[in-house]
């Protein structure tokens, strides 16, 4: 198998990090302070804010759709919709189940399937 250096990145993690270049086949190695990688995005920091803000985005827009798309809106029929379209974003890779972080909850709890409801 052959190694893709256009796909090899480098990210530091720690504080006490030397930030050492890399280098392979004489072609350095790029840096970057996140990556995504099986729909998660790491970052130096280690914090879940930009994967809280991917996801409520991407349950946004899945929202819009619903709203948009649908004629009959009983309060039964959007809870089966948000239960299998939208919340399955919410919970792909994220820590909703427990966030520590007020504004990650504020943000993952907003108002979107409120307003569908309402509408």
């Amino acid at each position: 198998m052959l190694f893709n250096l256009d796909k090899c990145k480098i990210m530091y993690l720690g504080f006490n990090n030397p930030n050492a270049d890399y280098f392979v086949n004489n072609v350095q190695l790029q840096r970057v302070n996140e990556e995504r990688d099986l729909g998660e995005i790491m970052s130096t920091d280690l914090k879940w804010k930009k994967q809280c803000i991917a996801a409520v985005k991407k349950a946004n827009r899945v929202l819009g759709i619903i709203k948009r798309n649908f004629i009959d809106k009983s309060k039964e029929t959007m809870l089966a919709l948000y239960k299998s379209m939208v919340r399955p974003h919410l919970e792909y890779c994220i820590p909703i189940w427990s966030p520590y972080l007020i504004k990650d909850i504020t943000l993952i709890e907003g108002k979107g399937f409120r307003d569908v409801l309402q509408s």
